[in-house]
């Protein structure tokens, strides 16, 4: 065989497999995400959790995973990605294994919560090693394509999966089979993740930046995941989330005064938001996950509430919808070589849209096959088709040594978005469905009532996330303005 064409072979499969071990980390972080939901039941029978305290199997890793992602985001860049990426991988790996052996309730919160920390380090890692990894176009696109796919298809296979292993094996599972994943992949990707710390010669961690970032992240998503239990104006709400977003305040002022002194390390270069497309493409993601969490959550509460489903008859209902998202996140990177990426991401936002308002149809003697499959195939395919290029030209310029920063904010812009869409839109069905009950609607019409106004509002966000896409998107010398930037940051 030609040296030259043995070479080639050899590149393509070294970057094959480091695209497999990247998004087999991302899938596994984004998998126990949904994994939980199905399991909760037999949490709660299993370690005696109060009907108040199961919130917080799901909470402690949220809390964490927010409140962590531009810390672990910014860490990569100065640590190194493979360092981060290896560190994630086996924080949450223990972590998973503390909560399946977990003989308490609080012994499972904490467990989760660390389990959320190895999150956010690992999963702004994988994005970060992708972005420095392959090259700027058709190769990055590719590589990005899978990702954003394996993370679409994580977040819809939890809830199959999740039902499966709690039937067949009971709930520690669900927390066990991230084990050998994690050490599978810490094993077979030594040799293959390159350490790609940054050059920068200052090696200055901002420990004050840090704790104020996450202390703020932490304290706003508190804030917002409470509303599941208390009202938006209650003090209980109104609290963390002044503070988490005073927090935040104070550490954009620190972080500018920072930027100032050639002899410190900024933890998160405000800098870096020069960057249009940086800017519009993380609001496209926040609007598109504030939208799609409640599409899936509603979803699953109209097949189980109003259809009766069992849980694992509701998993296997979202597999055509899983099926969707990866046909979308395919076909995006093909079409962003023909077209702009930001025409290809106002198209899946705009199917996305199109398909929460056929939801609007769920009503308590609708079916599966007429009033869920044909709306949630279009925005499941709409999730994929938009998340690709959104992911795309979020990177797109990024200077290498903030790939890991690039890579945390986008993030913390889709697992916020996440939060708060849901938590808004639960606000607007349980108020919604409260008021037909007093007003005589039936409690099964008044529900799918809440539901119908959930998904209307959800293809709002869509719609307006199309404008952005197509105003905020446009062309523009976005390479110079990265290389001027960069410029700045080592002078």
């Amino acid at each position: 065989m030609n040296p030259v064409t043995a070479a080639k072979g050899a590149m393509k499969r070294n970057s094959n497999a480091l695209l497999l071990v990247v998004c087999l980390g991302q899938f596994m972080v984004v998998l126990d995400v949904s994994i939980v939901n199905v399991a909760l039941p037999s949490i709660k029978d299993a370690l005696g959790f109060s009907t108040n305290g199961l919130q917080w199997v799901l909470n402690g890793y949220t809390l964490t995973f927010a409140g962590f992602l531009l810390l672990g985001g910014r860490a990569a860049d100065l640590f190194g990605r493979r360092r981060m990426f290896f560190l994630g991988t086996l924080i949450f790996s223990g972590a998973s294994l503390l909560c399946a052996i977990a003989p308490t309730a609080g012994t499972l919160v904490a467990a989760r919560a660390l389990q959320g920390i190895g999150g956010a380090i690992l999963s702004p890692a994988t994005l970060a090693i992708i972005t420095t990894s392959f090259d700027e176009g058709a190769p990055r696109n590719r590589a990005l394509g899978a990702w954003g796919a394996v993370g679409a298809i994580g977040a819809t296979a939890g809830v199959l999966l999740g039902g499966i292993l709690t039937e067949a094996f009971s709930w520690p599972a669900i927390f066990l089979i991230n084990v050998p994943i994690g050490l599978g992949l810490v094993a077979f990707s030594s040799g293959l993740i390159p350490e790609g710390r940054s050059e920068s010669e200052n090696r200055h961690f901002d420990l004050t930046g840090a704790i104020l970032v996450t202390l703020g992240m932490t304290s706003l998503t508190y804030g917002i995941v409470t509303t599941d239990r208390l009202d938006w104006g209650s003090l209980g709400v109104l609290a963390p989330v002044a503070a988490g977003a005073a927090l935040l305040v104070a550490f954009a002022i620190y972080q500018n005064n920072l930027a100032r002194r050639p002899d410190k390390t900024a933890l998160m270069p405000l800098s870096v938001f020069k960057l249009r497309n940086l800017r519009a493409a993380n609001l496209v993601i926040f609007l598109l996950y504030g939208a799609i969490f409640g599409f899936w959550f509603f979803q699953s509460l109209y097949m189980q509430g109003t259809l009766h489903y069992s849980a694992l008859r509701t998993g296997l209902a979202f597999v055509p919808m899983t099926a969707a998202v990866a046909t979308g996140a395919t076909l995006a990177p093909r079409l962003a070589k023909v077209i702009e990426a930001r025409w290809v991401l106002a198209a899946g936002m705009l199917s996305a849209a199109i398909g929460e308002f056929l939801l609007t149809s769920v009503h308590p003697g609708g079916s599966y096959v007429a009033n869920v499959l044909p709306g949630g195939l279009l925005a499941a395919f709409g999730l994929g088709l938009a998340l690709v290029p959104a992911t795309i030209v979020a990177v797109q310029g990024v200077p290498r040594a903030f790939s890991g920063l690039a890579s945390g904010v986008l993030n913390t812009s889709r697992f916020v978005g996440a939060a708060l869409g849901l938590a808004v839109l639960s606000t607007l069905a349980a108020n919604h469905t409260s008021s037909q009950v007093d007003s005589g609607t039936s409690a099964a019409k008044a529900l799918t009532d809440g539901f119908q106004l959930q998904f209307g509002v959800g293809a709002a966000f869509c719609l307006v996330g199309v404008v952005a896409a197509v105003v905020l998107l446009r062309p523009q010398r976005e390479r110079e303005r990265a290389a001027g930037m960069a410029e700045a940051e080592s002078a």
